[in-house]
């Protein structure tokens, strides 16, 4: 399966566009670039049956599942709407995000 380039990072506060959890905001807990799917905090919301082990109890567990990255946008910490991406080079050679409505760099460390 192919890699898919995404510009979305861990930590991220996103939202979901598409699916029964669209409108709901969260951050990335996960990304799966060879799926091109992604985990996001309180969406997809999925329940697993599990066998007890010796290190857990085992029962119905509630955790996420993952979302196609399409379906998924990027909250501006600035604008706070959700927004496309841009890609710039700085002068120094360093690589940054921006946001296609107000411009302003987007920080890729965690917050």
């Amino acid at each position: 399966m192919k890699k898919v380039k995404t510009y979305l990072r861990k930590n991220d506060r996103v939202m979901v566009m598409a699916g029964k959890d669209r409108g709901k905001v969260g951050k990335i807990l996960q990304i799966l670039p060879a799926k091109g799917r992604a985990r996001v905090e309180g969406a997809q919301m999925i329940k697993r049956h599990m066998k007890p082990t010796p290190t857990s109890s085992g029962g119905i567990i509630e955790r996420e599942a993952s979302i196609h990255l399409s379906n998924l946008m990027l909250l501006c910490p600035k604008c706070t709407d959700p927004v496309r991406i841009s890609r710039k080079t700085l002068d120094d050679g360093s690589k940054v995000r921006l946001c296609k409505k107000c411009g302003e760099v987007i920080p890729t460390e965690a917050k």
